[in-house]
């Protein structure tokens, strides 16, 4: 489904009462945060609850149609309930729907393996997991266990997830790592976003302790920010010199999200993969190296890595379908395409982008601004998140299978929005 937005009332009576609900029961962490928000917007700043969403068409639960430039999180690539995906989850449901993870694993599962294996241009080991988070956790364990040197190089403005391994390295804020301190180790080293090669080359003694470095091509939680050209090479170049492994983390830049089904070519050690991989199941991946991944080895007794829920059926089959779909549509190629006309028709109404493929970020020009602007875009019928930490960058993440028409429309009312600010 590709349709305009719809707006009956977005301050209707069923929102209403469950967002009433939502602050009697939910952690008052999140409601505290909205308050803070409608604080700083001076305007209500309640969430839109969500009833429907399919193709690139969210509906909540008074009626209101919005157009999803978020893809939930990253998460809705191929758009929203993709029936291809709805299908594989349905035939899945009639056989398995749980199994034995690593001990008596799923014939879906390793299916699942291999195809990842073989989206990278190495011979390749991988890991399956349930979120972002747990695909860092396995690389940095990974990365521990096969170097024995627990420095860790990340990048200011990175975002990793926020389980308390990948917090320790996450750039984005410290504030989301103060409280918390007393648990994250502190074998950490931020360093500057690069904006030039010879930045990367003065890491060159840091990463000669280290037993990683991890980095997203893009950051995209940090302002989608793409990494200076050539880093990865030179990152892989400077890795290698030293027997240190680079982590590259495409949980948000990966599977046609950027062009490519990964854009670390083959300068990664250990990638990432997460978000749109299960089209909407909760399902991740650590995809590394057979060598390095090897140093795992045959432990005695248990397993000291692996997770109730790793591998299940339902997110296996709903992966398979969703890397299927990518292929058979080459959703890369049309990233590629509805990017340009996105920043082409963007540029025509003067409003400046970067990114790359469908990872877009439109600059602001204050602290917050992007806040202002998300919630004026709702208004319109539009979802759009803010992001960098001081949330002063659009960000712009549709589903890949969304129609030149309709990121036309949303051009258009995002040029007048930044007009009428």
């Amino acid at each position: 489904m590709d349709l305009p937005p719809h707006i009956v009332n977005l301050d209707g009576e069923r929102s209403a009462r469950f967002v009433d609900r939502l602050a009697r029961f939910e952690s008052p962490a999140f409601t505290a945060r909205r308050a803070r928000r409608s604080e700083e917007l001076g305007a209500k700043n309640d969430p839109i609850v969500w009833a429907s969403a399919q193709g690139v068409n969210v509906t909540d639960v008074d009626g209101n149609r919005f157009v999803d430039l978020t893809s939930g999180f990253g998460v809705a690539s191929l758009g929203h309930r993709h029936p291809e995906v709805v299908a594989a989850i349905h035939a899945q449901s009639e056989t398995l729907l749980h199994a034995l993870g690593d001990l008596h694993p799923s014939d879906v599962k390793i299916n699942l393996l291999e195809a990842l294996c073989e989206m990278v241009p190495f011979d390749a080991r991988a890991v399956l997991s349930l979120n972002g988070s747990d695909a860092v956790e396995t690389a940095l364990k990974t990365a521990l266990i096969h170097t024995q040197r627990p420095g860790i190089i990340a990048f200011e403005g990175g975002y990793h997830g926020l389980a308390l391994g990948p917090l320790a390295t996450c750039g984005y804020s410290a504030a989301f790592r103060a409280p918390f301190e007393a648990h994250l180790h502190d074998h950490v080293q931020f360093a500057p976003w690069p904006t030039a090669l010879e930045e990367l080359d003065d890491l060159a003694p840091a990463i000669r302790e280290a037993g990683c470095v991890i980095i997203e091509p893009i950051q995209g939680r940090g302002g989608v920010r793409p990494l200076v050209a050539g880093g990865l090479e030179r990152l892989r170049a400077l890795c290698e010199e030293n027997g240190t492994l680079l982590i590259v983390d495409e949980i948000f830049t990966g599977l046609g999200r950027c062009g490519a089904m990964h854009l670390s070519e083959d300068h990664a050690d250990l990638i990432c993969f997460g978000k749109a991989l299960g089209g909407g199941l909760p399902i991740s991946a650590c995809v590394g190296r057979a060598d390095v991944m090897s140093s795992w080895g045959h432990p005695d007794g248990e397993a000291i890595h692996t997770g109730t829920f790793f591998g299940h059926p339902l997110a296996s089959a709903a992966a398979l379908a969703s890397l299927a779909v990518l292929r058979r549509d080459g959703l890369c190629e049309r990233a590629v395409a509805l990017g340009d006309l996105f920043r082409r028709e963007l540029g025509q109404r003067n409003v400046a982008t970067r990114g790359q493929g469908l990872m877009l970020g439109v600059p602001l020009s204050e602290p917050g601004a992007a806040l202002h602007v998300s919630r004026a875009l709702l208004s319109r019928g539009y979802l759009a998140l803010p992001a960098g930490a001081h949330a002063d960058v659009l960000q712009l993440v549709p589903p890949i299978v969304m129609r030149d028409e309709t990121a036309r429309a949303f051009c258009d009312a995002l040029a007048d929005v930044l007009e009428r600010a």
